[in-house]
């Protein structure tokens, strides 16, 4: 049985890797699918654009909207929102996907780059999360869902790359702050976090010494999601979710087909101890 058939999920920078897995995975549910990233031309060095993710989902058998967005820009947000509520008649599901990283410490981190991440993640997230919340309070079953990890505040999470550090758990207090705004609203607030370091271009792009080879697929974190935002949004709000206690909880036993190589050690993912 779908559970998402027919339901409009909007997708913040959708257009490769995580995003686009939570996208293709929500597509073959029947969902329709807003992908709101900036990518409309080809990157020189990374796969994927919007309109690529848009005969993809086709394919799988949802129907897509996708819409060019600068997610620091609060014109285009409300824009794109309008668009697809015009397209589709309502939002059920936001996620909040888009993010940029920099893992420098505080002498190596440009203010463009800082400011960069707070517009992108703190900012952002704030932004489509306003823009989408009139919709959502008429949804069924509403959800945001957030690419974004527990609020860990011990120090070795933040020496290394404090300003990126500060931007993800911005992301989180957004969740933690909305879920309990919106509870009486039956709107679900939740963030999601791999627990192993995912296989996908943009990470590579920012540290190639990093072998693939012990990353898990994006696929598990695609997974979680739809478990997530297919639960009562009024019994599952304001959680901090690791990709493998969702999939635990749903029943999955096996993570093996989730690894690049599955006789690799798995390298763990920021901000989990």
């Amino acid at each position: 049985m779908t559970k998402l058939q027919g339901k409009t999920v909007f997708i913040t920078g959708g257009s490769r890797g995580i995003g686009r897995e939570i996208a293709l995975k929500a597509a073959r549910d029947g969902a329709q699918i807003v992908i709101a990233a900036k990518t409309g031309e080809p990157h020189p060095t990374l796969e994927g654009t919007i309109y690529t993710v848009a005969r993809e989902i086709e394919d799988a058998g949802g129907r897509c909207l996708p819409l060019k967005v600068d997610i620091r820009d609060e014109v285009q947000i409300y824009g794109a929102v309008e668009q697809a509520v015009h397209q589709f008649g309502g939002i059920d599901v936001l996620v909040n996907n888009a993010s940029a990283i920099s893992l420098t410490p505080t002498l190596l981190t440009h203010p463009k780059k800082f400011d960069l991440m707070f517009d992108v993640n703190v900012r952002g997230t704030f932004l489509a999360s306003q823009a989408c919340l009139p919709h959502l309070m008429k949804a069924e079953n509403p959800h945001v869902l957030t690419l974004s990890p527990p609020l860990n505040m011990k120090t070795k999470w933040f020496e290394q790359h404090v300003a990126y550090t500060m931007t993800k758990y911005g992301m989180s207090m957004c969740v933690l702050g909305m879920a309990a705004e919106f509870k009486e609203k039956g709107v679900a607030f939740n963030a999601l976090w791999p627990v192993s370091m995912i296989a996908t271009e943009a990470f590579k792009a920012i540290d190639t010494s990093i072998p693939f080879d012990c990353m898990r697929k994006p696929e598990i974190v695609a997974e979680a999601a739809y478990e997530i935002v297919t639960r009562p949004s009024r019994e599952w709000t304001g959680n901090f979710f690791t990709d493998e206690q969702v999939l635990k909880e749903a029943g999955f036993t096996d993570f093996s087909h989730f690894a690049v190589n599955p006789e690799k050690k798995l390298l763990l993912d920021l901000f989990l101890d």
